[in-house]
């Protein structure tokens, strides 16, 4: 969320009637939910919803949910034949969920290792993955160009640092790992790597060309202008409150609305928990965002990242960053807590602990800071399922889904909406063939086995960074949660 303070010492604005405002989505400015959405309104989008559907309707397809999964299958569908009736419904406004809050990573990463897909479906399965996912970002440049889509995507790759013996064994062995399944991960002496990211401490880490840098809310919010001059329809502010094969039940406004298809799909991400009926699917564990304001050029020549590289670190409790197209540091990371009940409120976008971790995290490494302010914090939920395998599909009745990015969507979404297109038009392809197409999860626990088992997890990580300080030594708790993350 937009921080409009004058500094990082200045009043916090967190009374009763603040916390009250922040969970009430209908009177929160869309500006302030994120770097990016604040950034597209200073483009000149006014970001006011377009109408919302309060009578029934019928179409060939409607998409629930209007982030990029959506859109990407909208745009691909009215590829595959234009005379298809697309509609798309959004429950807040375009970008509104995960597309619009984002690291700005369009990466070839996916939740499951590719070792972790050979033991489930095979060798050949997983090399087929790994090569769609590498080939999906050639595909997202082409359409970005096409459809010139102004959405800062440079390919400036992954740096991720190692800055300790731990961390150091840990680049080295990805980077031989890497090369079984045809991706390409140099391994960086302490050097090479500081000349990309002049981290504290930095002994060595890695760099693959395999990710593009994006302002995801440019990026999403465009693709609906692109798939609208195609003839799809986007009604917004229209909650999807039941969804089932050739049936959603929509509500604008406190009305209610039946609209029939041929097909639905479900592309709900993180809010797939509040759905009737697929509660237990995914958990929404939220991350965490925070930017500085623009720096100048001589910090940015301390610092690095010359090439638009985003970047990491090789510690178990993710973080992530990139350099802003306007010479910002946006820098996020895991660590908020689970919320019981798989609950999503806009209150949990802010977590002030975890924003004061994430900035001493930030000038921790990159002490090249000083005083530079944060000027955004922001935050919002990622969809995991119980194996953190994502999944596409869809039931011949009429219902196609895709999801489980865990947090790795940006490029993930894409693929996904390349499949479902395939999916829904009835194509046998290399692409439906993959081995995610078809697979499913398996629920999450009931509560309060769930949010013990979650927060467990988050606790574990990063008790195993802390661990791994301390001892300088592999740790042993991280040893033990690796094959419940899908590696």
């Amino acid at each position: 969320m937009t921080d409009r303070r004058p500094g990082p010492g200045g009043p916090a604005p967190d009374g009763a009637d603040a916390r009250d405002a922040r969970d009430a989505p209908a009177a929160r400015p869309y500006r302030d939910v994120s770097l990016w959405l604040d950034q597209v309104a200073d483009d000149g989008d006014r970001l006011e919803p377009r109408p919302g559907l309060d009578r029934a309707t019928d179409a060939d397809v409607v998409v629930v949910g209007g982030g990029l999964t959506g859109l990407w299958t909208a745009y691909y569908l009215t590829a595959a034949d234009p005379t298809l009736d697309v509609l798309v419904v959004e429950q807040e406004v375009v970008g509104f969920g995960a597309s619009g809050r984002n690291g700005g990573w369009c990466s070839a990463l996916f939740p499951t290792s590719a070792a972790g897909l050979a033991r489930r479906h095979g060798t050949p399965a997983a090399l087929a993955m790994r090569a769609a996912m590498r080939a999906t970002l050639d595909e997202v440049e082409r359409v970005v160009a096409v459809e010139d889509l102004r959405c800062d995507l440079v390919r400036g790759g992954t740096v991720t640092l190692a800055r300790t013996t731990p961390q150091l064994a840990r680049a080295r062995a990805e980077a031989a790992e890497a090369e079984r399944w045809g991706d390409r991960l140099d391994l960086l002496g302490a050097e090479d790597a500081r000349r990309r990211l002049a981290g504290r401490g930095t002994l060595g880490g890695t760099w693959t060309p395999d990710c593009l840098r994006v302002q995801p809310a440019r990026l999403v919010r465009g693709l609906a202008r692109v798939v609208e001059r195609r003839g799809a329809r986007v009604a917004e502010r229209t909650r999807a409150v039941e969804v089932a094969p050739g049936r959603v039940v929509v509500e604008h406004a406190g009305r209610r609305a039946d609209v029939r298809a041929r097909w639905v799909v479900r592309a709900t991400e993180a809010w797939t928990a509040r759905l009737p009926g697929t509660r237990r699917a995914v958990a929404p564990v939220y991350s965490l965002m925070v930017a500085t304001e623009p720096l100048p050029e001589d910090v940015w020549e301390g610092i690095g990242l010359a090439e638009a590289e985003t970047f990491s670190d090789h510690r178990h409790l993710v973080v992530y960053g990139q350099r802003t197209a306007d010479g910002r540091l946006a820098f996020g990371g895991r660590g908020a807590p689970y919320h019981w009940g798989s609950a999503i409120r806009p209150g949990s976008d802010r977590e002030p602990t975890v924003f004061a971790a994430l900035e001493r995290t930030l000038r921790d490494l990159l002490p090249q800071l000083g005083a530079a302010r944060v000027t955004h914090r922001w935050g919002g939920p990622l969809g995991i399922a119980r194996d953190w395998h994502a999944s596409v599909g869809a039931d011949p009745r009429g219902l196609a889904w895709a999801g489980g990015y865990v947090g790795d969507g940006v490029a993930t979404t894409n693929l996904a909406g390349r499949t479902l297109a395939d999916l829904v038009t009835g194509r046998d392809t290399a692409l439906t063939r993959l081995p995610w197409v078809g697979h499913r999860s398996r629920p999450w626990e009931p509560e309060p086995l769930r949010w013990l088992g979650i927060n467990a997890g988050l606790r574990a990580a990063a008790l195993a960074d802390v661990e791994e300080r301390l001892t300088d030594r592999p740790s042993a708790v991280a040893r033990v949660m690796a094959p419940l993350t899908g590696h």
